[in-house]
């Protein structure tokens, strides 16, 4: 197997080929492969999607492969982009996911590996899809914690927390009813299923911290049921509001990079890598 890694910050699995990139002035997106390759190679391109552009090299990308005889073209994109976009609540809106899963369909990659999607949507769109489990991570995340009690933010979290409470071998589980306008989207009511905490440490587990505000007023509520440390664990940190507010609550942070990189000594970056993702 030989890697073509697009984000040079992002090599999960080893050495990236050669290669050129940049954008014309136009703002098109281009790439030139600089290693000899021959229609035998298996290759599998590694990336992070953030923004259309990332979309547009990983597009050229595929083209430039294919066009110098590579037939076995794999995918890592652990992150899917478009993926809470997974429903149309109102009129007028796209179903976000499925233009995404449109595009990386008509490349015919041979695999389509990704992280912890939002929802079963996402993996039921792609075309030869593998989806790995965070269970390896939140395993690492937590091996330095004792008693704790896990905690699922929403219902769409419940089922990703009731499987890793089988594999920490944990039955401890709170679950909470999030409320939310659907207009605006913003929460209007979050409900902690539970009695008084006692001090006890709450693991909070999900797929994506966006804005932080689900965890910011989740904390206040486990807070009245008198929680001791909170502990938030996220495979794809995003944080698009920055991480001050958070921190107020939280004890630790923890994520994977498979979104972008943290350098802050506050958040914990478990980075991702085969003997990780093949545990």
């Amino acid at each position: 197997m030989k890697y073509l890694n697009l984000d040079n910050t992002f090599t999960p699995f080893g050495e990236s080929i050669k290669f050129d990139k940049f954008t014309f002035s136009g703002g098109e997106p281009h790439i030139r492969i600089n290693t000899e390759l021959s229609n035998t190679d298996n290759i599998t391109i590694t990336t992070r999607v953030r923004n259309f552009n990332d979309l547009g090299f990983l597009l050229v990308a595929t083209d430039a492969l294919k066009r110098i005889g590579v037939e076995s073209i794999n995918l890592f994109l652990p992150y899917f982009p478009g993926a809470r976009q997974d429903r149309i609540m109102q009129t007028g809106e796209a179903l976000t996911v499925k233009i995404y899963a449109q595009i990386i369909n008509a490349q015919l990659y041979k695999q389509v590996t990704i992280l912890d999607p939002h929802s079963d949507v996402t993996s039921a769109l792609i075309n030869n899809v593998i989806v790995k489990s965070t269970d390896s991570f939140v395993k690492e995340a937590i091996s330095d914690i004792d008693n704790y009690l896990l905690v699922a933010p929403d219902a769409g979290a419940v089922k990703r927390v009731f499987n890793a409470a089988k594999v920490l071998k944990n039955s401890n589980v709170i679950d909470c009813t999030k409320m939310r306008e659907t207009l605006t989207g913003n929460i209007t009511g979050l409900r902690v299923n539970s009695g008084d905490l006692s001090n006890q440490t709450c693991v909070i587990i999900d797929d994506i911290c966006d804005g932080g505000r689900t965890f910011i007023e989740l904390a206040k509520e486990l807070k009245k049921k008198r929680a001791g440390k909170l502990i938030l664990i996220v495979t794809h940190g995003i944080f698009s509001k920055g991480y001050d507010e958070l921190k107020k609550y939280y004890h630790k942070i923890i994520c994977t990079n498979s979104f972008s990189d943290i350098n802050d000594k506050n958040i914990t970056q478990i980075r991702l890598n085969s003997n990780l993702l093949n545990k």
